[in-house]
């Protein structure tokens, strides 16, 4: 259901075309990602996509993703209907699953097509989530604030850092994490979007196969960054032609996801440090985020910027500064040279496409799996640097200020800057042929066979 899932499994189908591999994506209707569909598909011809009978949602639970998991799982019927009759056509030589789809499993096994899943975050997430099952009920969270978590192979967590889901073991969200996490063994791989040159420690410590000690640890390919790179195919956007006339790495871009979004007095503050900076900015905003839990998967109201802003911020600041609402190319400002920093929530599909164009990044964690990339990108890859206040659910402006002008301005930053390029550099190696993920991907094909 969401398009940070579904942009990296059209990414993964376009890998496979490239390679002579005939793809099928069967989606389920719902979610932002359903108008994606009709983008993606008339834009790739080379895949086929397939859009399985909507099912109307059967459960009501206030936890979104307790809801859409539920929901998955009566695809089933739909999932295999289609199967069948594809296999009647061409016999289907695997099914590479979202994370999410578990469920998705059993109708793999009855009909004995070979299951894979695509982990569309890091490795040292994969790492840490395979550990949970057997880690967390012998080691309860006590006070999530300052209870530390030592796994192989990542630096030291608190446990804040995890997903809310994982708190509180009598919830329905924790059960279904746990269900979800144990089946990932059942599949006899897992292609994970990262490269090894990236997680090199994770990496090493999942190939002791440690993780799983009471089952085997299915085969792993690392086979990233599969990132989007012809994200912008029409009209150039507004936004490209403005940093066209910027200088070079001047501009700091701010975005946040899919969903990202803040309430109004974080928005106040976020402009507040961004014009007491004096910066260039490039800032996407989307409309205040809704108090409601259970329509967090809705589109947010276009943003009325005169209401949501401090008053005459968009005058004082239209020399150096723009704003887009909703939504912007991502992947062709990051990769715009005037482009000189990066404020992102972490999200792993935004944290590659800063690697592999070499932006260094100020990272404001959100949701889901974000304050362990935080922890992971800063003290581990040191990609990026902290915005102090993100644990607390809110950021001074001044704290904004420091770190913008520390990212474009400071000797300090130099450092980071240089990591990225190196990393930039291995991204772009692991992928040549020759390359560690072109190699892992090779690898996979040949299990295909």
């Amino acid at each position: 259901m969401g398009a940070g899932h579904l942009r990296p499994m059209v990414e993964l189908a376009k890998k496979f075309v490239r390679h002579g591999v005939s793809v099928i994506v069967p989606v389920m209707t719902g979610g932002p990602a359903t108008d994606l569909v009709s983008k993606y598909s008339n834009s790739n011809p080379s895949i086929s996509f397939h859009i399985l009978p909507q099912i109307p949602p059967t459960t009501s639970h206030p936890v979104p993703f307790v809801n859409m998991f539920n929901m998955l799982k009566c695809y089933n019927d739909g999932l295999r209907t289609f199967l069948i009759k594809q296999s009647d056509i061409s016999p289907i030589s695997a099914i590479v699953l979202d994370i999410f789809c578990v469920d998705a499993l059993d109708v793999a096994s009855e009909l004995g097509i070979p299951a894979y899943f695509l982990f569309t975050c890091s490795a040292s997430t994969l790492s840490v989530f395979l550990q949970l099952p057997a880690f967390l009920p012998t080691h309860p969270i006590v006070d999530a604030g300052t209870t530390r978590m030592h796994f192989p192979g990542v630096p030291p967590l608190l446990a804040s850092h995890l997903p809310i889901e994982f708190f509180d073991p009598t919830t329905e969200p924790y059960k279904v994490c746990m269900y979800m996490i144990n089946r990932w063994a059942e599949g006899k791989g897992i292609l994970v979007n990262s490269f090894e040159s990236l997680e090199p420690r994770t990496v090493r410590a999942l190939k002791d196969g440690l993780f799983l000690p009471n089952s085997t640890t299915p085969s792993i390919y690392y086979i990233g960054p599969v990132i989007v790179h012809d994200e912008q195919k029409e009209e150039q956007h507004l936004c490209l032609s403005w940093l066209d006339e910027q200088t070079k790495k001047s501009v700091v871009f701010l975005c946040f996801g899919s969903m990202g979004s803040f309430p109004v007095e974080q928005l106040k503050q976020i402009a507040n440090g961004l014009e007491s900076s004096g910066q260039r900015f490039l800032w996407v905003v989307r409309g205040p985020s809704t108090v409601n839990p259970t329509k967090v998967f809705e589109p947010t109201a276009e943003p009325d910027l005169d209401v949501l802003l401090p008053e005459g911020f968009l005058d004082r600041t239209k020399d150096r500064g723009m704003i887009v609402k909703e939504w912007a190319p991502q992947v062709e400002i990051l990769k715009h040279e005037a482009v000189g920093g990066f404020v992102s929530h972490c999200g792993w599909n935004s944290t590659l496409e800063a690697v592999n164009f070499g932006v260094p990044m100020i990272c404001w964690p959100l949701y889901a799996e974000q304050k362990m990339n935080k922890v992971f990108s800063v003290e581990e890859m040191k990609i990026g640097v902290e915005l102090k206040g993100y644990e607390e659910g809110f950021v001074q402006a001044d704290e904004i200020e420091a770190k913008v002008k520390w990212i474009i301005e400071s000797e300090g930053a130099t450092e980071l800057k240089n990591r990225m390029i190196e990393l930039k550099e291995s991204a772009i190696k692991a992928m040549e042929e020759g390359g560690s993920s072109f190699g892992a991907f090779i690898e996979f094909l040949e299990c295909l066979n």
